[in-house]
């Protein structure tokens, strides 16, 4: 299922729906996050909406809005690739510690982004940057889970976009704390939040893995091409990890960390030129869709 909220034509307030048949979107009771803390009740009675329902309207025919809003956040730091490159830039090798741990920092869950929504440049950077990430939703809870049973612990997957003021962040780390201040003012998700069943014909092997591309424009020049499949730690090592100890409830959010390429820190060398008002920045994961915001 693809899942997705909207605005109707000549309404104001924001509705649930499930993309099905290419373009058709069916409207659904209540919203995304209610379905998921329903657990299996929520995903029962949303298909028999989608069966009995006559409230459907074209895809081009509605205003997309922002999934959901999370619950909470978790980001990794997950792709090899990105990790190297960011710690090269710095005159350094990789901590031998990033090899033995999936880590992860908390991040602000409030601030979100939907497709096609102006996103606000603080006036505290000048160096505004993008990541081109995934998002896995928490749809089942669970505590000490193994990765190999993580996957039936995730309701589906976004494209997340965890925009970033890199001089601040620069900053913070110096400290020895954050990424804090650096990220806590936007993040985008969509266009839709699909279910794993969606994605099978690219499973990579790995709980939570797919054979996926995932891509960045900036004005509608592509800047970052990767993959999905090159994760070091795949989500289900990711998802065993943050739930050591702790509970993890429906409605909270792992993001990948960013893809290989994927953010303007690495195809710079963190030396910019960074983004700019007016700029519009399209991501993009093969099978979930185009994530397009204009910063402002």
């Amino acid at each position: 299922m693809r899942y997705l909220s909207f605005i109707a034509p000549g309404e104001e307030t924001a509705r649930l729906g499930a993309q099905i048949a290419g373009d058709q979107i069916v409207a659904l009771d209540g919203d995304l996050l209610i379905l998921i803390q329903a657990g299996a009740a929520g995903g029962e009675q949303a298909s028999a909406q989608v069966e009995g329902s006559t409230q459907r309207w074209k895809l081009s025919d509605v205003k997309l809005q922002a999934p959901l809003r999370p619950m909470s956040l978790r980001d990794f730091y997950a792709f090899e690739d990105h990790v190297a490159t960011a710690h090269a830039n710095r005159g350094k090798d990789v901590p031998t510690e990033w090899y033995q741990i999936p880590v992860f920092y908390f991040s602000n869950p409030m601030p979100v982004y939907g497709p096609g929504e102006n996103v606000p440049m603080p006036a505290y950077t000048q160096a505004l940057d993008f990541e081109l990430e995934i998002a896995a939703i928490i749809g089942r809870g669970g505590r000490d889970i193994a990765p190999e049973n993580a996957e039936k612990h995730i309701f589906g997957y976004t494209v997340f976009n965890d925009w970033s003021a890199r001089d601040v962040q620069r900053k913070e780390m110096k400290v020895g704390l954050g990424p804090a201040k650096g990220k806590d003012f936007a993040l985008s998700l969509g266009p839709v939040v699909v279910t794993a069943d969606e994605l099978a014909d690219h499973r990579e092997g790995r709980p939570g893995v797919f054979n996926l591309g995932m891509h960045a424009r900036i004005n509608g020049e592509e800047v970052s091409k990767g993959n999905w499949a090159s994760l070091h730690y795949s989500f289900g090592e990711m998802i065993s990890r943050a739930s050591e100890g702790v509970d993890l409830y429906p409605g909270e959010m792992i993001g990948s960390g960013t893809v290989g390429t994927g953010c303007l820190l690495e195809l710079t060398k963190g030396k910019g030129p960074w983004l700019q008002i007016g700029d519009e920045v399209e991501l993009e994961i093969e099978g979930i869709g185009k994530l397009k915001n204009t910063v402002s």
